[in-house]
């Protein structure tokens, strides 16, 4: 039952999607071959969320995995996990994006997106009541932005009524693996803002501040990096695999956090982060968790959500935790942090409790903010996309693909009109008469 199909595009989407396979394999007791070790029920009761069984009790991930070049594949098919994967569901080209939007969305990832969609179709078909798809990619590159685009605008057709839900990496505001990086990223959220439902962004930067500040690792890992991003996936869907006293599953997210179909860009965080060495100090009481879920230093995207207003907000808590004290807690962060919250929406959190606590936690909690602060990562982007795009550098990569400037023009324009939309919520006030209301 609401079976979620996993799509992993790109070198960044499947490094983290190997991850989160990782995570959510520990998590519901299935070792890397596939079989069952764990020790509860509760692990095996709705295992089909994420994973099909096959014959002789296996049990394989419902994903699909893309990338323009064979390398990523190669990585994750020989790595601890590799043999958990089903081998036709391995969809790779040969030539590369080479971090050319254009390459992904228009001429190689074309080409590949028919077989893409097969693998997807097939794994639809197996489904009893399938409740969306999830997306990971970055931004930045060429195969997750322009083909992971792609692979959403089709499945949109195809599947309208479907959740459509994408983690996706955003770029730093001071470290930037790619000089097109702003091209890539505004043709991409120019996409985004029409064929996804939620969208989370997440960002290298801050979660490198998260392991610098608050875990205290010296040299932190992309594979680090990989699982934080795990913990709040894993986190946003534990409602539909583990029983809980307040359930939540993508639609109801999605119902609750959009208050405006455009507006559907999230931050995401986890608690508790600790340092391995101070654990033993730190009591983890509910209180505790709401206050790092609602720290700034804990959010997975490089934006200040004290510069900007929440429009909503979700949380959801795993571990054995009473309700009375949920709720106390979240009425009483959002007394403490009132001007933080828009006050034309009079209850803006959700919230979610899970029984089931993550490995190794006696309680955890997954933070999703819709916040008008965001607007500080689109101006960003959108500053760096007008001082290349006036002079027009780099765009003979782009035309000799097949594209028209006109879309580069479309695309700026409509980040424009986002950011403004952000700004004009964020202004906005309860007495204010709104024009809309005349008939």
């Amino acid at each position: 039952m609401r079976e979620i199909i996993q799509i992993q595009t790109g070198q960044c989407g499947n490094q983290i999607g190997a991850k989160f396979w990782e995570v959510i394999s520990n998590e519901h007791g299935i070792n890397s071959n596939g079989n069952y070790i764990g020790d509860s029920v509760l692990q095996t009761e709705r295992l089909n969320v994420y994973y099909n069984e096959v014959a002789g009790g296996k049990y394989v991930p419902r994903s699909v995995l893309v990338d323009l070049e064979p390398g990523t594949m190669d990585s994750i098919r020989s790595g601890f996990h590799g043999h958990l994967f089903r081998p036709d569901n391995f969809v790779f080209g040969q030539s590369g994006a080479g971090n050319n939007w254009a390459k992904g969305h228009y001429t190689e990832g074309a080409d590949l997106v028919d077989t893409v969609l097969d693998v997807v179709h097939k794994e639809a078909e197996n489904c009893d009541c399938l409740q969306g798809f999830q997306l990971t990619h970055s931004l930045g590159g060429g195969t997750g932005s322009g083909m992971g685009t792609l692979i959403l605008s089709k499945i949109r057709e195809e599947y309208p009524d479907r959740m459509m839900n994408t983690f996706s990496v955003v770029p730093s505001p001071k470290v930037s693996d790619t000089v097109v990086e702003p091209y890539n990223a505004t043709l991409s959220i120019h996409q985004l803002v029409e064929n996804t439902d939620e969208t989370f962004c997440i960002d290298n930067e801050a979660l490198y501040d998260i392991c610098y500040r608050t875990l205290k690792l010296n040299t932190p890992t992309y594979g680090d990096l990989n699982h934080l991003v795990s913990a709040a996936m894993a986190g946003v869907t534990t409602c539909l695999r583990f029983p809980g006293q307040l359930n939540a599953d993508l639609r109801k997210l999605a119902v609750n956090m959009v208050p405006f179909p455009r507006l559907h860009f999230f931050i995401p965080g986890f608690a508790p982060l600790t340092a391995r060495g101070s654990q033993q100090y730190s009591s983890l009481s509910v209180a505790e968790l709401a206050q790092q879920m609602f720290d700034p230093k804990n959010m997975m995207t490089a934006c200040d959500p004290r510069h900007g207003r929440y429009l909503t907000v979700a949380t959801i808590f795993r571990g054995r935790i009473s309700m009375r004290e949920v709720d106390e807690q979240m009425l009483c962060m959002q007394n403490k942090h009132s001007s933080y919250f828009v006050d034309w929406i009079p209850n803006n959190v959700k919230t979610a409790v899970c029984d089931i606590a993550p490995l190794g936690f006696k309680m955890s909690g997954v933070f999703m903010g819709n916040s008008t602060a965001i607007q500080e990562l689109f101006s960003r982007i959108s500053q760096h996309f007008a001082a290349m795009f006036r002079r027009k550098a780099f765009l003979h990569w782009y035309t000799g693909e097949g594209m028209e400037e006109m879309e580069f023009t479309e695309a700026e324009s409509n980040m424009h009109d986002l950011i403004s939309e952000y700004q004009q919520y964020q202004e906005a006030t309860v007495e204010e008469d709104t024009s809309g209301d005349e008939v």
